[in-house]
């Protein structure tokens, strides 16, 4: 992993299984859900489609941080304690890690005692690092899913993000004007992730994505639609749109090392049963999931010799790991990096989406032709809400006093 992916365990305290069991009872009662799973949502691959897709909606976009997808859960302590609030991470193998010392004041609240509780943000947590060496943590908020109790799930995005910039994000900010000296008590910063509309595609190719590659790498973009509700699960409104040579798949690695027959040299050693040479390189199987704890073969990994010594320098278990893989300009599986941080591979159906996504190579290029197109579809359709608007208006100037919806005076209503 690059540099900007933190180290969850340096951050928060894994709870024991059956606290965290605890809390996925909690986070699922205030979603209204009887699932207990992993409660984020997921993207899909971009794909050629995907054009005409921006064009039909209103999307956002940001740039695709190279750090680790979590959900935050800030949840009740002990009222009687120093810690009447407390707060989660939420990673996408649903472990949950707790963090101290941070505090978020209600709004309006010049004492800064008050706190935000049964609420649950989305985010990703990165690692900054300046021109001057300096390494800033930061948890970037991208949506927001419940707030004090208040779903906020079935709300367009942008209504979902004022209530976390206001309600949340100010208040948080404003603490730390009033108290800068805090600042270094924190585990880690919490800002909002700027996002743009779709059709300025352009300007996050050339403006956007080559400054926050500096500071923390990027891999891509994601567009997420405004109008739908947030979804758990794979959401066919978010898109993630990576470089056609960086688009990538999670599979469960398996290695199946060489046995050997004994040679006279083992045999004189006592050896005499076949054995499994370890010292020897593997065939790299991969698996996809089919259902929980259901895999299938999928194909093999191509590994050069350099390469397997380098994974073996690693120091880290490598058999029935999950790893994330690229096809090569000869159609083969390479190695990318391992994910440490998911337990299990991607669902057959996410690698048929991604293959399509390789298949079409939609490019940067490809991306920058369309945006015209997508910035005249939304133009379109803004003036046709004002102009729909503007006639609920004329008809509500128009309509007689004390109507009611079938023009029958109501007389008696107030009596």
């Amino acid at each position: 992993m690059s540099n900007s992916v933190p180290d969850l365990d340096a951050v928060g305290i894994k709870a024991e299984p059956e606290l965290a069991d605890q809390f996925r009872r909690e986070v699922a009662t205030l979603l209204g859900r009887n699932n207990l799973n992993f409660p984020g949502a997921q993207p899909v691959s971009f794909s050629n489609k995907h054009l005409l897709e921006l064009q039909r909606q209103d999307y956002y976009v940001c740039e695709k941080t190279d750090g680790i997808r979590c959900l935050m859960y800030f949840a009740r302590g002990d009222p009687d304690s120093e810690a009447p609030e407390i707060h989660y991470l939420i990673d996408r193998k649903n472990d949950y890690r707790y963090v101290p010392g941070l505090h978020f004041p209600l709004p309006n609240d010049e004492s800064f005692q008050s706190y935000h509780v049964d609420t649950l943000v989305d985010g990703e947590l990165v690692n900054d690092t300046y021109e001057d060496g300096t390494q800033q943590l930061k948890y970037l908020v991208f949506d927001c899913l419940v707030l004090d109790g208040q779903s906020l799930m079935h709300r367009t995005l942008d209504k979902r993000l004022a209530y976390f910039k206001e309600k949340v994000l100010k208040p948080y900010n404003a603490l730390y004007q009033r108290f800068p000296e805090e600042k270094q008590h924190r585990v880690f910063a919490v800002e909002d992730k700027s996002t743009q509309f779709s059709y300025g595609i352009e300007m996050m190719f050339r403006e956007i994505i080559p400054k926050v590659k500096k500071i923390h790498g990027n891999d891509g973009l994601i567009f997420t639609c405004r109008s739908t509700p947030y979804r758990i699960g794979t959401d066919e409104h978010i898109l993630k749109w990576k470089p056609p040579a960086e688009n990538t798949i999670d599979f469960r690695m398996r290695l199946e090392f060489p046995v050997l027959e004994p040679d006279t040299d083992d045999e004189a050693e006592g050896i005499s049963e076949p054995y499994t040479d370890y010292d020897a390189m593997p065939i790299f199987h991969l698996f996809v999931m089919l259902n929980s704890n259901e895999y299938r073969h999928f194909a093999e990994m191509f590994v050069t010799p350099s390469e397997w010594e380098e994974l073996k320098a690693l120091g880290l278990p490598l058999d029935d790991t999950i790893v994330e893989c690229s096809k090569d300009e000869h159609n083969r599986w390479r190695y990318h990096r391992l994910r440490d941080d998911k337990a299990d591979a991607n669902h057959i159906s996410t690698v048929e989406k991604v293959l399509e996504s390789i298949q079409d190579r939609v490019t940067e290029e490809d991306l920058i032709r369309a945006a015209p197109a997508i910035k005249a579809a939304w133009k379109k359709r803004q003036a046709q809400m004002a102009s729909e608007d503007e006639e609920r208006k004329r008809r509500a100037r128009q309509a007689p006093p004390h109507a009611n919806g079938n023009g029958v005076k109501r007389k008696f209503e107030d009596s």
